[in-house]
């Protein structure tokens, strides 16, 4: 009898924890997402989250997920350096870029306008208004929802790499123009994708330092992609490749993108409940860990009234502003930056490895600032010393002398640390955005 009355207190007690979830989910409980069914997968028995558990879980989430997070990151940008690479070992000439071709190839990465004078080399895109990752932004963030988040993402990372890959066939410019769009629309999903496993798998004080972390692998991926185009170019001055040096360079590039896309799909999982390398209870912990979070899990609704909120909220169009103007120098830089350094002075060959330090500025610039932003607070205000450190070296490219190319090749490394006004507001919607 005393049995039968523990059984049905240790019932109750179940039910009110559950209640107390789904109070905390929201008022939308019947749009129940992956962490509701988490608990009451377990029937509402209620789990204790010591601060010892909960660091051994963040050991173990940091330990297998970040590492593939960050050199997947870093070959999204690498992706982007390899034709500013290509364009001084050879791609120009052998493809027949001539005016403004290879700005267009930069471009239409991101967007495309249709030039009535090029018509021929557009007619591929004609209909389309808005092309690449501008155009399939909004579709792909759609899909992260409704499909396997981890799934999604990895295919088009294998998807990337092998586009990326073909462009070593590339022989005439519409070519490299369809390969360009169709590498935007692959790699529209990345950084909104990892966005959302960070804001999923960390608690909102964890987040600014993760996202600062993968994303400071753009600056590794330029010391190394720089280091790997050196290497390639002064072999073919030595040795004569077969192969032309720019070929070698997408080629390696791209495959190695697939062989990560490849480890992607087969370690990282869509959510905390389909993670092979948590036991069930600690995939239930994983996700008691992240509740105080209290912007859900794996919800696959499209609620319309989230969507209005979202775009009545003035805090949406400041985040919009923040990107936008922090990153202006990203599409011009990315695709320029070694030509940038041969017009300073310097040869194509040093233009490849002098390259490598602004890498190094990145990197420093945004681990700096997410240290002292997870400590002090105040995402933004620190921000404003990597966008002021960008604005000096701008200033100095600009009016320095032109045979200042030391003082110039310096400013070139300070305008790379203007990525940390685009990662405040990345970690602040992170962080600060549910639904």
């Amino acid at each position: 009898m005393e049995e039968n009355t523990n059984d049905k207190e240790v019932s109750r007690n179940s039910a009110s924890y559950l209640d107390e979830i789904r109070e905390t989910f929201g008022s939308h409980a019947i749009d129940a997402d992956d962490a509701m069914r988490a608990f009451e997968s377990i029937g509402g028995e209620k789990l204790e989250l010591d601060a010892a558990t909960s660091k051994r879980l963040l050991r173990r989430i940091d330990l297998i997920m970040m590492p593939i997070l960050c050199v997947v990151y870093g070959l999204n940008y690498l992706d982007k350096t390899t034709l500013s690479y290509a364009s001084i070992m050879g791609l120009q000439k052998d493809i027949g870029l001539v005016g403004d071709n290879y700005q267009w190839l930069g471009s239409v990465f991101y967007f495309g306008k249709k030039d009535n004078v090029k018509v021929q080399t557009w007619f591929f895109f004609q209909t389309l208004t808005f092309k690449g990752y501008l155009g399939w932004e909004m579709p792909a963030g759609r899909l992260l929802q409704r499909l396997p988040l981890a799934k999604y993402n990895g295919f088009c990372i294998v998807m990337w790499g092998m586009t990326l890959a073909c462009f070593a066939a590339v022989n005439d410019f519409q070519g490299a123009v369809a390969l360009r769009f169709f590498l935007g629309v692959l790699e529209a999903s990345v950084t909104p994708g990892f966005t959302l496993m960070t804001s999923q798998w960390y608690t909102k004080n964890e987040q600014a330092a993760r996202i600062a972390i993968w994303v400071s692998f753009n600056g590794f991926a330029q010391i190394f992609g720089g280091t790997v185009a050196y290497g390639i170019a002064s072999g073919n001055s030595r040795h004569s490749f077969t192969i032309a040096p720019w070929k070698i360079m997408f080629l390696f590039t791209g495959l190695l993108t697939v062989f990560m896309g490849l480890v992607f799909l087969s370690i990282i999982p869509d959510s905390q409940l389909n993670a092979w390398w948590l036991n069930p209870q600690d995939k239930v912990l994983a996700v008691e860990r992240v509740r105080t979070n209290q912007q859900g899990i794996g919800n696959k609704h499209f609620k319309k009234y989230q969507f209005q909120e979202a775009l009545m909220d003035p805090l949406t169009w400041a985040f919009f502003v923040l990107a936008v103007a922090a990153d202006i120098t990203n599409g011009g830089l990315s695709n320029f930056f070694s030509q940038l350094i041969v017009s300073f002075g310097f040869t194509t060959e040093q233009s490849l490895l002098y390259g490598t330090p602004a890498g190094a500025v990145e990197v420093i610039s945004l681990l700096a600032w997410g240290l002292i932003s997870q400590h002090w607070g105040n995402r933004i205000l620190w921000s404003v010393g990597g966008v002021g450190a960008s604005l000096v070296g701008s200033i100095l490219i600009v009016a320095l002398p032109l045979d200042m190319r030391v003082g110039r090749l310096i400013g070139y490394y300070l305008t790379t640390a203007s990525v940390t006004g685009f990662v405040a507001a990345l970690s602040l919607v992170s962080s600060n955005i549910a639904g």
